[in-house]
């Protein structure tokens, strides 16, 4: 059974940066992204959705640029998951959210820096400026998944964060971790 695809792959006027696309997105944190619109879902959706159906996956067959971004993105989710798993008293909402946006905001490899773990199949980015274009982009997108993910952890109400979500915190996606 093939892992499931980004559907923005065939997304009309997507701007790439290296072979990365750049997606519009739902915000209200400051950054580069376009604002999409706010009836539709994004590719932050899109990566909470299919997260833990993906997550299951060894392979997974590179279709296109949003593809490549799902990939940085579900493998955010997954060091999320364990940065919430591995604190030795269960966060509440708000310290889990406080912990995720610390994370995002933290310095991390883009595709071409010597950190990055799937240089093979990224390019990287043609220059200096789109190398900061695209890191600022993804630092507004992690913060904006770390908001929805600690949203959609919380849901019940009860304080504890979702054992459904929590199941898979040492679950790696083509096994595979951008943590340090």
């Amino acid at each position: 059974m093939p892992a499931y695809h980004s559907s923005f792959n065939e997304y009309p006027d997507m701007r790439s940066v290296g072979n990365t696309a750049v997606l519009p997105i739902r915000t209200r944190i400051r950054g580069p992204a376009q604002q999409a619109n706010p009836d539709e879902a994004d590719i932050i959706d899109e990566t909470l959705d299919l997260f833990r159906a993906n997550s299951l996956f060894r392979n997974f067959e590179i279709k296109g640029p949003a593809d490549r971004l799902l990939i940085i993105l579900i493998l955010y989710v997954s060091d999320c998951l364990a940065k919430i798993g591995s604190a030795r008293v269960t966060p509440s909402q708000l310290e889990a959210s406080k912990m995720l946006n610390t994370l995002s905001v933290d310095n991390f490899p883009i595709p071409g820096d010597a950190g990055f773990l799937l240089n093979a199949h990224y390019a990287p980015p043609g220059s200096r400026v789109d190398g900061d274009y695209l890191r600022q982009y993804l630092v507004q997108v992690r913060q904006e998944l770390a908001a929805r993910l600690v949203e959609r952890l919380y849901t019940d109400g009860s304080g504890k964060p979702s054992k459904w979500w929590m199941s898979f915190q040492k679950r790696r996606f083509m096994n595979r971790s951008i943590g340090a």
